[in-house]
């Protein structure tokens, strides 16, 4: 059985992103969200909302014990860019990417 909970649209770029899921993949829960709590990242933040959104989602839909839960699976993908420009000399233009991430976190029971 398997909890999922997606954010989509996270303004963060996914290699920054991807720094702070690697630090809680495999762990269990609470683990996971004490590291998430702690972590001097800006994505940790908004990753720590979706694992409890995740561990919400496990506990009130699949009936799983929270005592059990671990992550399974954090990926990261790239979403959309944002293309801005910034005015430079002599009437130049450059281009800002603006890169955003879309974020899944599947939690699964520890048989044993």
């Amino acid at each position: 059985m398997q909890a999922v909970a997606t954010l989509k649209m996270l303004r963060s770029t996914p290699q920054k992103t991807r720094l702070v899921a690697d630090l809680i993949r495999g762990l269990g829960i609470t683990e996971a969200e004490n590291i998430l709590r702690y972590a001097n990242r800006r994505a940790a933040k908004p990753l720590l909302k979706l694992l409890q959104s995740a561990k919400a989602n496990a506990v009130n839909n699949h009936d799983m014990f929270e005592d059990s839960l671990f992550v399974a699976r954090v990926e990261v993908n790239e979403g959309p860019t944002l293309k801005r420009y910034l005015p430079r000399a002599r009437g130049r233009a450059d281009l800002l990417r603006k890169r955003t991430s879309h974020i899944t976190i599947t939690l699964e029971e520890r048989s044993g």
